[in-house]
């Protein structure tokens, strides 16, 4: 038996690529004795993990906070920081009296050694930091992940960009574009459907680059859709390009794959979006979304867009409202532009005042908001697949549909982590569909 090396604890901020890379973590502890708990755990946490954000301002301020947070709760505490935030601000986060260890993304890798090293030569308090300096390796996990307190898997396929977005600091924290080995990504997820996961999320920071020794991603779906088993797959963010036309095909040709997509548009203005360093024109975007749309009918069409851009004036805005507007988005993530060092974008001139891109930003939220409530309206009376995974505070099960609606439903019939067929009754305040179960049968084959 395995001797446990105490309790670790992962908290996880920033994008789904994050969550597949902490599961990764879990799974590397577990194996080698640790017990995993929750970050909200009241007893004693001896390892406690932070994997960090950095694609906004605040994103790093909310990963600092963190690591305070948790030396003043768990003093005992090891805390180690990773991810991008401790890849990009590794000198400020060596100033951070509540951090023991920091490790860069690539580190991630030897985390379990890198512990056993700082615990055993090293005296555990604040102040103390150990990193170690490595090259890139070859993207090869073999793991699969470790998912203790989740009830859907994220399936990391993909690592690094080659973009360079003006704005964007994503490829200097994640490095340059690879794709996971392509016969490690089935066993992993064949895995994962033994393990009763009803849901796997394909993630990485570009999934539309994945190029295996020429498999590329539509191969890949079509590939893992054979596989039997009741289950369904869901895509992470995507990127929109007019190459990627054949991506809706596959999603259409294949009903384990959810109705689903979300493409980051980041502006209106075709203007704007050169200066981002964009590849795609709102004209070849607005030429996909027809196309999804067309082919995919009740698709979640969910997209991200940034306000205040170095040099956007009130006549680009208002092409972007326009743009959003004539796009008629189901979801939108919207952003105030964040100065990120090292960037182009962080030295370019007619930077917008904060006070400005915050009323931008609130115009497209009441837009945005308006938007989610027409297309969740537009699924009313209609029967769709729902994952229930867990009980409200009002003790509804609740539970998502493939086209990404959050249902609640007061059925003592339901069984949790299993696909659903649900009508969709009324929508609530918060915009969630109260559903009436019809069938726990989800005919997938």
């Amino acid at each position: 038996m395995t001797k446990v090396l105490g309790n670790a604890a992962v908290f996880t901020l920033g994008c789904r690529l994050n969550q597949a890379d902490s599961a990764l973590i879990c799974d590397r502890l577990k194996s080698d004795g640790w017990e995993i708990v929750r970050p909200e755990y009241s007893g004693r946490i001896d390892l406690l993990i932070i994997n960090t954000c950095t694609v906004t301002a605040a994103a790093s301020r909310k990963s600092r906070q963190a690591a305070r947070r948790f030396r003043s709760k768990h003093q005992e505490a090891c805390i180690l920081v990773t991810g991008c935030s401790a890849e990009i601000e590794n000198s400020a986060w060596s100033k951070e009296e509540a951090v023991d260890i920091i490790l860069t993304n690539p580190e991630k890798k030897k985390i379990n050694s890198l512990v056993k090293d700082f615990l055993q030569k090293k005296t555990i308090s604040t102040g103390h930091t150990f990193s170690i300096d490595q090259p890139l390796e070859i993207f090869k996990e073999k793991v699969g992940g470790n998912f203790p307190f989740k009830s859907r898997a994220f399936l990391k396929v993909q690592e690094g960009c080659n973009n360079f977005c003006t704005y964007c600091i994503v490829p200097y924290a994640r490095g340059p574009e690879r794709s996971r080995d392509w016969d490690e990504v089935i066993t992993d997820f064949k895995q994962f459907i033994e393990n009763g996961f009803k849901e796997i999320v394909l993630t990485g920071v570009n999934i539309c680059a994945y190029n295996d020794r020429g498999g590329t991603l539509n191969e890949l779906i079509d590939t893992l859709c054979a596989i039997p088993g009741d289950f369904r797959i869901r895509l992470s963010s995507t990127e929109p390009h007019p190459n990627n036309m054949d991506l809706l095909k596959t999603m259409a040709e294949n009903p384990k794959v959810c109705r689903f997509l979300h493409l980051s548009l980041q502006h209106g203005s075709d203007e704007i979006l050169k200066a981002m360093g964009r590849k795609y024109t709102t004209v070849e975007f607005a030429r996909f979304i027809k196309e999804a749309r067309r082919l995919i009918p009740g698709i979640h069409l969910g997209t991200d867009v940034i306000v205040g851009f170095p040099g956007e004036t009130e006549e680009h805005f208002e092409q972007e409202i326009e743009f959003v507007r004539k796009m008629n988005f189901s979801n939108i993530h919207i952003f105030t532009y964040s100065r990120r060092e090292k960037t182009p974008a962080a030295t370019m001139p007619d930077q917008v005042p904060g006070n400005i891109a915050n009323e931008r930003r609130l115009r497209l939220v009441k837009i945005a908001g308006t938007m989610k409530t027409d297309f969740v309206k537009s699924q009313l009376g209609k029967t769709l697949p729902v994952l229930f995974e867990r009980k409200n505070k009002n003790a509804y099960f609740q539970g998502w549909s493939d086209n990404y609606i959050n249902f609640i439903c007061d059925d003592s019939a339901i069984k949790k982590h299993v696909i659903t067929q649900v009508k969709a009754i009324e929508i609530t305040d918060d915009n969630s569909i109260r559903g009436q179960v019809l069938s726990s049968d989800f005919p997938l084959e």
